[in-house]
């Protein structure tokens, strides 16, 4: 299992445009492993390779839906809306009020190159469109109506 440390707010990876994915290899596949391994131990629901200092369109989501592994995504439609919750394991103890679309059309690439289109709607479009928002240096606190502090458990 290869869990690595996510990268914190105030790092500049966070914030350059990852490179589009050329070579799908085995470096890819590691990659998208330590993503998954990752996400898993930190009890999230997606994971962008900047997150763990690789900057490369390369991004994880695991929701209800199931595990996807996403290489160089784009979002190709958009539709509705919904405001609600976000967080973000590179901005810990904190959560915001985000809108993104209610549903989005998805193309990606596998870890083989092969093409995929996949439509996302409620949680799972929330998660897709954060996840990629990372990978052009995007957090959800830039576009957040308001961020604020979560409480330790036990505090009122």
């Amino acid at each position: 299992m290869a869990v690595k440390p996510v990268v914190q707010t105030g790092d500049e990876v966070l914030r350059q445009k990852c490179k589009a994915v050329t070579k799908f290899d085995a470096s890819l596949e590691a990659l998208l492993r330590d993503l998954k391994d990752t996400v898993k131990a930190e009890n999230g629901a997606g994971l962008a390779a900047p997150q763990i200092g690789v900057t490369l369109r390369v991004c994880v989501v695991d929701v209800d839906e199931g595990f996807y592994e996403f290489v160089n995504p784009v979002i190709v439609h958009a539709k509705g809306e919904q405001t609600g919750a976000e967080g973000c394991l590179s901005v810990r103890g904190k959560q915001g009020t985000v809108t993104r679309p209610q549903k989005v059309k998805v193309e990606f690439r596998d870890r083989h190159g092969r093409k995929h289109v996949v439509t996302a709607e409620g949680f799972f479009a929330r998660a897709c469109c954060h996840e990629i928002d990372h990978l052009d240096g995007i957090l959800y606190t830039d576009i957040a109506t308001d961020v604020y502090d979560l409480k330790d458990e036990g505090e009122e």
